[in-house]
């Protein structure tokens, strides 16, 4: 990490909570607390499994909205053909994103692994309620983060069963189509709960699935703006612009991070 900034205009009389109370002479604090610092967050697995899984999220949804009633273009054998082969390719490509995804999930960083996501201590179950706070306009400040906050991670660990419910369904759907090696893996599906019902499923959780991402924008907007410390294209470079003492107070930072900050 390099300093990339000079001091944050805020006050000292910032709204702390307990947990995010900063032992007196913490190192990273004994000069310019306020000088911004820039963090490496995001690696790049979890940046392209992100971007892929987007990508895929809006191409499977365009094409299973065709199969399912098909709009703008006449459907014919020819383009019904070329769309279901188009949302077979994207599911596969879905799937393997999600792999690599969970896999880094144990082999990534500090703000990748599973533990930012699955609350390990009590500060980190606090954070629900800091967090919640600041969206009921409680609390002025938001909770020291550096990567998942509490509340999104929960938000994500939802949304990463409503995939598995997508693919689970997707496959079953895709059984009846002749294609051996995933009928004998996801044919049952059907006949446990009905292919009516495995329709709709997969109809209902596309459309869950299209409006979480419209609040994950509208969401990351928002604390980008508040935060200033260059969220929205994080994602894209992998580095936050934080300040020393953010990084002091965050649950994921703190003073094992001090040598990186030199």
């Amino acid at each position: 990490m390099a300093t990339v900034a000079t001091p944050d205009p805020r006050g000292s009389q910032a709204d702390v909570h307990p947990f995010d109370a900063i032992p007196p002479g913490h190192p990273l604090l004994a000069t310019h607390p306020w000088q911004r610092v820039r963090v490496y967050v995001w690696e790049v697995p979890v940046r392209l499994t992100h971007w892929l899984t987007v990508l895929c999220v809006i191409v499977l949804s365009l094409t299973g909205g065709y199969i399912a009633d098909p709009f703008l273009f006449p459907e014919t054998g020819a383009t019904m053909g070329i769309v279901r082969f188009v949302h077979t390719i994207t599911a596969y490509v879905f799937v393997s994103s999600g792999i690599v995804r969970t896999y880094w999930l144990f082999r990534g960083n500090r703000f990748a692994q599973w533990r930012a996501f699955i609350p390990t201590n009590r500060r980190h179950l606090n954070e629900f309620r800091a967090q919640a706070g600041w969206y009921l306009f409680i609390r002025r400040e938001l909770p020291g983060i550096l990567g998942h906050n509490a509340l999104a991670a929960a938000t994500y660990m939802v949304v990463f069963a409503l995939f598995l419910v997508q693919v689970l369904t997707g496959y079953a759907l895709e059984a009846q189509h002749g294609n051996p090696i995933v009928a004998g893996l996801f044919g049952w599906v059907p006949g446990v709960f009905g292919l009516g019902t495995v329709r709709v499923v997969h109809h209902l959780v596309m459309w869950l699935i299209l409006g979480f991402m419209i609040h994950h924008v509208y969401s990351a907007l928002l604390v980008d703006h508040v935060e200033k410390n260059g969220l929205m294209s994080s994602i894209f470079s992998g580095f936050k612009f934080a300040t020393r003492r953010d990084v002091a107070r965050a649950r994921d930072g703190g003073i094992e991070l001090e040598e990186m900050l030199r």
